[in-house]
């Protein structure tokens, strides 16, 4: 842990976006296609470069939309951001441009980092990365000569074996140019999905409690099981690629998937539909008949976010009300309402049903109540209440009533001390290309689609984006005699999916790209479980292909 990006144990934008629009003098975008999958941020980024002036280093290897607002480009290869960056900060040490005043009164083990990427000169991660060295050392010295500058990421970074590395890296970065507690700094992680970073804060993780609260330290298990009466042992738990290994083997039984489709959204599709199968009773909770939910012995229908009462949190900590607009159709209820039931039934059954613990009743009637509990057990919530987010959310932390929220982490102090730098080596993909899968596959999104397409596909964006594609460089598709509009066969080790080719020079050379909102051609099908060995985030990002004429 660095104690800055990961902030209170999750990733989390340490600057708002506001603070990010108006007082960047430059932006470093790594492994995220910001206008497509965060457009606002996107638009804010691209009014600051035409408007102020401000100066876009743009590390992705296709050519995204915000690559047109670019003052440098660098394409690299999937997998190869921890050699970039190394060698970047390699030109930064070398040529004197890092921040020698906040290393010394901030930070500890410059020394390790410094050795580290020692050997990462420019001429050296040409080979690894396909950037060359000069690309490589004007973004350095572009990005050190331009203070403050921020640093925005999402899946691109963390999607790998190495994510947790990259996080590292970036870190880092940002604390060698002493961009960290300072408007217009920061590492700013762009989330990938509405309210992940509020499932986060409050307890969807496998080794926290609410308000990333250590389950393996005993006195927040023991605050927790005195409010609650029943808790979890000492021990972290499953992630979903776990959870679902563990059903395959018999260890895992049942599993309650609510509002998630990794049928469509998990890799190796064909293991995920295995796996599930060997479950004795799966639940899926959902607003729609996903294709996780056809797989189901149970079916609950919930209700989306303009059919209930609620908060969420966005990517930059803010927690802010959502209200009910209609009534839930049929027999769907509030996602809330279905757990409070399932939770009274289950609190019979464990005898807890009396518990004199002040939250084991699960006898809740409006979502402010569960905020209400949240605020009691979340020091990072502390201060929040339905009355004070009623008009404007409020950023955590926001510790009490009186607080005003949190704008920028780490100004002055880092949540652990010191940030400290880590020496952080590349290693390649787990898959790399040979002579019988010769391409790499990386994945992503495009603007008009979201996720495994649940929602977006039911609307006229489907008319915009109709259909799966695969992006190929003209390069590879004349080598392959692939014209563009014709159909390909695009295969891996795990399953194959017929797709329409667009031949385009988006993607690198070496390089094709598939979205994986489509059942009908899902990207998925075809990406490897591999997983971070820390954070424990499959490698979507980068795998072996084959394309052939279908």
């Amino acid at each position: 842990m660095t104690g800055l990006v990961t902030a209170f144990g999750s990733g989390a934008m340490t600057n708002s976006i506001e603070d990010i629009s108006n007082q960047a003098k430059a932006y470093f975008i790594i492994g995220s296609n910001t206008t497509e999958q965060h457009p606002v941020i996107g638009t804010s980024i691209r009014q600051a470069v035409k408007q102020r002036g401000a100066k876009l280093v743009l590390a992705d290897p296709r050519e995204i939309p915000i690559a047109e607002f670019a003052t440098i480009h660098l394409k690299h290869r999937p997998g190869s951001d921890i050699a970039l960056l190394n060698a970047m900060m390699n030109v930064i040490i070398s040529e004197d441009l890092h921040d020698k005043t906040f290393i010394e009164e901030r930070t500890e083990n410059f020394d390790e980092l410094k050795a580290a990427v020692e050997k990462y000169t420019p001429e050296y991660a040409e080979e690894i990365t396909g950037v060359s060295a000069e690309e490589i050392r004007a973004a350095a010295c572009l990005l050190a000569t331009n203070k403050p500058s921020s640093l925005l990421y999402a899946m691109g970074i963390t999607q790998h074996t190495t994510g947790h590395q990259n996080v590292l890296s970036c870190a880092n970065f940002q604390m060698l140019l002493g961009n960290m507690g300072v408007p217009g700094g920061g590492v700013n992680p762009l989330r990938g999905q509405n309210n992940v970073q509020g499932a986060c804060d409050l307890g969807c993780l496998v080794n926290v409690y609410p308000g990333y609260q250590k389950v393996e330290e005993e006195d927040k298990r023991d605050k927790f099981l005195a409010a609650w009466g029943k808790t979890s042992s000492l021990r972290n738990g499953l992630t979903v690629v776990d959870m679902l290994n563990a059903a395959e083997t018999g260890k895992v039984k049942a599993l309650f998937i609510l509002g998630e489709n990794p049928m469509m959204t998990d890799p190796d599709i064909n293991h995920v539909r295995q796996c599930l199968k060997s479950l004795d009773f799966l639940v899926v909770q959902d607003i729609f008949l996903s294709e996780t939910a056809q797989l189901a012995d149970v079916v609950l229908p919930g209700a989306p976010f303009a059919e209930k009462d609620g908060t969420f949190t966005n990517t930059e900590r803010r927690i802010q009300r959502v209200r009910k607009a209609i009534v839930p159709p049929g027999n769907a209820r509030a996602d809330w309402v279905i757990i409070r039931d399932l939770g009274k039934r289950l609190a019979k059954r464990m005898g807890l049903e009396d518990n004199p613990a002040p939250y084991a009743g699960w006898d809740y009637e409006h979502p402010s109540e569960i905020m209400d509990e949240i605020t009691a057990l979340t020091p990072i919530y502390g201060g929040i209440n339905y009355d004070r987010i009623d008009d404007v959310g409020l950023p955590w932390p926001c510790p009490s009533s009186d607080h005003p929220g949190t704008t920028i982490l780490h100004v002055g102090k880092f949540s652990r001390g010191l940030g400290k730098f880590s020496g952080v080596e590349w290693m390649p993909p787990v898959e790399e290309p040979d002579e019988e899968y010769p391409l790499v596959l990386t994945t992503g999104r495009v603007l008009y689609h979201w996720h495994g397409g649940d929602m977006t596909r039911r609307t006229n964006l489907e008319l915009l984006y109709p259909e799966a594609l695969v992006e190929i460089n003209p390069q590879d598709a004349g080598s392959l005699s692939i014209e563009d509009g014709e159909m390909v066969t695009v295969s891996s080790r795990r399953g194959q999916v017929t797709a329409k080719a667009e031949v385009t020079e988006r993607p690198l050379p070496g390089v094709v790209f598939m979205t994986f909102h489509f059942k009908e051609a899902a990207a998925n099908l075809l990406t490897i479980a591999a997983l971070d060995p820390v954070a424990k985030i499959p490698e979507f990002k980068a795998c072996a292909v084959r394309v052939e004429k279908a």
